[in-house]
């Protein structure tokens, strides 16, 4: 899930940026040599750069979960709530889930935060077309739910830009047209509120279950217990 990390890493690098070049403006006032602000300034453009091209922005996205808010970490938990509740339902099995850019890293991911599902039987498995059909339903339905989650409990999304992106794939892969995309996009992220709101209690419980970074066997425990 993507938090408007490009965007803020950006700016980061912007503010960096001109707070060099006025230290460099300002270095005969305050009698600091002039190759001081400019070396720190190609330094940091280089480190950015390695970590994109070799990293994959790894360190950026470290950095930046560091200055994460309290309920910024909130909204993750509740956005990747929503993912791993509507598998459980809908029968994708999971594998594990991180909440952090360094949970993710230690779990070999990339990434602030996500659900990681099982996906061997659906890859190795030949599946004829309606079942195929009834895959990418499922699907749609979990990638769209964490916007659903989000929007259910903050009334607006900030995460989902990599969910999106998985969705687009997916429906390229299979054929589908564009316009088909929009509309898988609109029905999953309907289907997903509406399994959120019918399993309220479960997904409160589940949350609760995330944030103590309970296992995912402890997590369908919490799930099954508050399903009515």
């Amino acid at each position: 899930m993507d938090y408007k990390q490009q965007d803020i890493g950006l700016n980061l690098l912007a503010i960096g940026i001109f707070a060099m070049t006025i230290s460099s403006l300002l270095s005969p006032i305050l009698q600091i040599s002039p190759f001081i602000p400019a070396g720190a300034t190609f330094g940091i453009l280089g480190l950015l750069t390695v970590d994109n091209f070799t990293f994959e922005s790894k360190g950026l996205t470290l950095l930046l979960d560091i200055f994460t808010s309290k309920e910024q970490r909130q909204r993750v938990i509740h956005h990747e709530a929503g993912h791993f509740l509507t598998a459980y339902f809908l029968g994708i099995p999971i594998k594990g889930y991180t909440l952090t850019a360094w949970e993710a890293l230690q779990a070999g991911y990339h990434g602030r935060g996500g659900v990681i599902f099982d996906t061997t039987e659906v890859t190795q498995k030949p599946l004829n077309m309606a079942q195929t059909r009834l895959t990418i339903d499922r699907f749609c339905t979990v990638w769209m739910a964490g916007i659903a989650a989000e929007k259910l409990s903050y009334d607006n999304a900030e995460g989902g830009a990599e969910d999106y992106q998985q969705l687009q794939m997916s429906l390229n892969l299979a054929g589908l047209s564009p316009q088909a995309y929009q509309q898988k996009a609109r029905w999953g992220q309907l289907q997903a509120t509406n399994l959120l709101q019918r399993h309220e209690k479960s997904y409160q419980a589940l949350v609760t279950a995330m944030e103590q970074r309970k296992s995912v066997a402890e997590c369908c425990v919490a799930i099954q217990k508050h399903c009515s």
